[in-house]
């Protein structure tokens, strides 16, 4: 635009040069030279007053030229207080924040259905690739190590036998506990069962010459063993039985030693802080993290996965909750009315101060390019408009001219 500009200049310039050899040919040349002169002085004209704005035309120290870079300070100021006046105010931003439902626009967004081109799939996709992403760039062993040992730094900081004491209260209160020791009463008469032929052979090393002379050891043992299923089937079977009664008062006991008893407190506390040290349990946590971590990049990259889905569901789900409750949208942009307006008064000044210190450091060439190129093809507009405007003028003063 700015060649454009100058063009017009200098064809209006040619024009002129060449109707002013030619006036005697017709009167209507007269015209046409009275344009091409009015719009040199108006090109002329707005060329100046454009270019004195952002540097010295032509290089010539005139003053009151070159008006941006030298006034480069004041303008950062004025822009850095216009800032502060008209948008950093509090009672401005909670003004402005007070007419937007900032609530109801997000939920609009994140309510957009997932199989659109925009919105809720967008952000699903995004959110999955992201996390997996992230999972991808952390380290493996450090970060587990990590988490390993912020676990094990939690662990050690909570006591565990008032704990397992109240859970322990808390099932047998509710008749909770009965499962396990049935599960407990069939485990033992497997084990039994397992291990038949070293129950007999304890009995036959224990009997002594003459008991296994006689072959009452083998009777002794299938006595013995015959004895615990039937002990082991009664007490299944029967929920009132005796030794159900002792196991019951055995873990009432125990619930609530686990809670007073000083001395079995610090055996389950030493307990557990040989299970965190061991070694074991340190690669088996960290087998698990990575297992863990990959299976979360493999769900987040599979577009039609589990995961991807649920978070595309969760998301609009709360889009439609933004959508509907008008409680929460009330609450959430109050939230944020406070928030900017706390950031406003808390960090508007440094702002503004930012904003006045940028300018100020800058150049007054790079100052002026910007300027520049922010206007753009309008201030060249500006140029044509003048050339145009002054041949007008110039046609019209040179036709009064004539007429008086």
């Amino acid at each position: 635009m700015r060649r454009t500009a100058t063009g017009m200049l200098l064809v209006m310039a040619a024009i002129f040069v060449a109707s002013s050899h030619y006036l005697h040919v017709h009167p209507a040349v007269g015209f046409v030279r009275a344009f091409a002169e009015a719009a040199m002085v108006g090109g002329l004209a707005d060329w100046f007053a454009v270019t004195a704005l952002f540097r010295r035309p032509l290089g010539l120290p005139i003053p009151h030229t070159a008006i941006i870079p030298e006034n480069k300070d004041r303008i950062a100021d004025t822009m850095a207080q216009f800032l502060r006046d008209n948008f950093l105010t509090p009672t401005v931003v909670a003004r402005r924040m007070q007419e937007m439902n900032l609530a109801r626009a997000v939920g609009d967004y994140l309510a957009t259905p997932p199989d659109s081109a925009s919105g809720g799939s967008r952000i699903r996709a995004g959110a999955a690739e992201l996390l997996a992403e992230f999972l991808e760039s952390l380290d493996p062993e450090r970060l587990g190590t990590q988490v390993r040992g912020g676990l094990k730094a939690m662990a050690e900081r909570v006591e565990v036998a008032p704990l397992l004491g109240q859970m322990l209260d808390a099932a047998i209160a509710d008749r909770r506990h009965l499962p396990l020791i049935d599960a407990a009463i069939r485990w033992t008469g497997i084990t039994l069962e397992a291990n038949e032929d070293m129950v007999r052979q304890i009995i036959h090393e224990r009997a002594n010459a003459i008991v296994r002379w006689t072959g009452l050891d083998e009777r002794l043992a299938n006595s013995v063993i015959d004895g615990l299923y039937k002990l082991l089937a009664e007490v299944l079977v029967d929920p009132a039985h005796p030794l159900r009664t002792k196991l019951d008062e055995g873990l009432v006991s125990l619930a609530s030693d686990l809670r007073q008893d000083e001395k079995l407190r610090a055996k389950v506390e030493q307990a557990k802080r040989d299970l965190l040290d061991n070694p074991a349990v340190a690669d088996w946590w960290l087998g698990v993290w990575e297992r863990l971590r990959a299976s979360l990049i493999a769900a987040a990259r599979d577009g039609n996965g589990a995961m991807s889905g649920q978070l595309g569901q969760s998301i609009a789900e709360l889009g439609a909750t933004l959508q509907q409750d008008t409680r929460l949208q009330a609450q959430i942009n109050r939230f944020a009315r406070r928030t900017a307006v706390g950031i406003a008064t808390r960090y508007g000044g440094q702002i503004v101060q930012l904003v006045s210190e940028t300018v100020r450091r800058w150049d007054a060439r790079t100052v002026t390019d910007r300027i520049e190129g922010a206007v753009g093809r309008d201030l060249q507009f500006i140029r044509m408009n003048g050339t145009l405007v002054g041949g007008l003028v110039g046609v019209t003063i040179h036709a009064l001219d004539m007429l008086l």
